[in-house]
């Protein structure tokens, strides 16, 4: 079975996806490279987008609890400006990098903040900010590297808790599943299962045994890389890349489900 990454192991994360991401952008032919996995942007956009969302959350997490998000960071974040030259926009990025990790280690993982998950299995503090986004930065590193044609597998510390982190945050919720109750199991190869239950009071998590030993089958069962796992949850990769067991068009309904409470 698996365990959350600790606090620290989560900021170190984070620095080491940025100073990836960086590495990739700075090597790259130029900043209008297209991104295939986010249509429509470029490097250049996605570096604006990391950045813009690294202080985006410092402003959240420095502010503590809030039912909403600071007016001042909402209006900061569209109105963004950031560097056109390469070496002045990586050290914006660096730079942004760093007061969201300073904004984590001032707050400390207990402390709350407004999230835009209240309703999911995860918790609205610094500690499940800084889980967050450890996947947002790791994903858009993988964007990065596959918009210079060398894409990477995630890391498998960070893409094990990964699987978990997208389950908790994006799927779990209590709006009814509005077909029939069905499970979903996903299986990464380094070892660690989840089941996703689906049903009339919502969509919950639990952790597994590895070795099958469930007490119901699920509908639909999905097996690769943690890494492999992760990036099919975040729609970069197709469930032909993976094992599917079961009936595969439940997949299709879950991709489609949009709960009317998150």
């Amino acid at each position: 079975m698996t365990k959350s990454l600790e606090f620290a192991d989560l900021l170190r994360l984070i620095d080491e996806r940025s100073t990836a991401f960086r590495a990739v952008v700075a090597a790259a032919p130029g900043l209008d490279a297209q991104v295939p996995t986010c249509p429509g942007w470029t490097l250049f956009d996605l570096v604006k987008h990391l950045g813009g969302g690294d202080r985006f959350w410092a402003a959240i997490v420095g502010a503590g609890p809030a039912d909403a998000p600071p007016a001042e960071a909402v209006a900061a974040r569209a109105a963004l400006e950031v560097p056109q030259e390469r070496e002045a926009l990586l050290a914006w990025l660096d730079a942004s990098t760093q007061l969201l990790l300073d904004a984590l280690r001032a707050a400390g993982p207990e402390s709350g903040c407004w999230t835009w998950w209240p309703a999911s299995q995860s918790p609205q503090t610094a500690g499940g900010t800084a889980r967050h986004r450890v996947q947002e930065t790791a994903v858009h590193t993988y964007d990065a590297q596959l918009a210079g044609g060398a894409p990477q597998p995630l890391p498998i510390e960070l893409a094990l808790d990964g699987v978990e982190e997208f389950l908790f945050t994006v799927c779990a919720t209590p709006s009814a599943w509005p077909h029939k109750p069905t499970a979903f199991d996903f299986h990464a190869a380094e070892g660690h299962s989840w089941r996703l239950t689906v049903d009339g009071d919502g969509a919950r998590t639990t952790r597994i045994p590895a070795t099958g030993e469930e007490s119901a089958a699920a509908g639909a069962s999905v097996r690769g890389t943690a890494s492999e796992l992760v990036l099919y949850l975040y729609d970069r990769i197709q469930a032909d890349s993976l094992h599917v067991d079961g009936d595969a068009g439940l997949l299709d309904l879950l991709r489609a489900w949009e709960p009317e409470e998150k």
